[in-house]
């Protein structure tokens, strides 16, 4: 029998920090006060021209699936991207590149009861980590 996760109704403030490689191989660390930070791994189709937004739409999307398959309904992020918080407030064009990866991460968002996208940067230690794996794995 599985377990169920415990539905987590209450606003959680969560920070991650993010990297990817020039594969397109990628890392989220994920803090949520009072947890341990998280990995979350993720792919993204690198475009050089975007200068790593495309990156922060991967991130998002795979650590916004992660929380709600851990039971979180209610989230405050904090990203250090203030393009992609821009991207989701105010309606504005778009590089025809991050069109589907926008839609993606717009649908996924509305699944939450609650969710505000926001710009804080995470902690050193958090974007250090992020960026020491993608390096470490690039040089593997």
């Amino acid at each position: 029998m599985n377990p169920r996760k415990p539905i987590r109704k209450q606003l959680h403030d969560v920070d991650i920090a993010y990297a990817a490689n020039g594969r397109g191989d990628g890392v989220a660390y994920v803090a949520i006060a009072g947890e341990e930070p998280r990995r979350v791994a993720f792919h993204v189709e690198r475009r050089p021209a975007l200068h790593g937004w495309e990156t922060g739409y991967a991130a998002l999307l795979a650590v916004t699936a992660a929380l709600r398959g851990d039971g979180y309904r209610a989230v405050r992020i904090g990203i250090a991207d203030e393009r992609i918080v821009d991207d989701l407030a105010n309606r504005r064009p778009l590089p025809q590149a991050l069109a589907l990866l926008y839609v993606q991460l717009k649908c996924r968002l509305n699944m939450f009861a609650r969710v505000d996208v926001v710009t804080r940067p995470p902690s050193e230690d958090l974007a250090a980590r992020a960026r020491a794996e993608v390096e470490l794995a690039v040089a593997a």
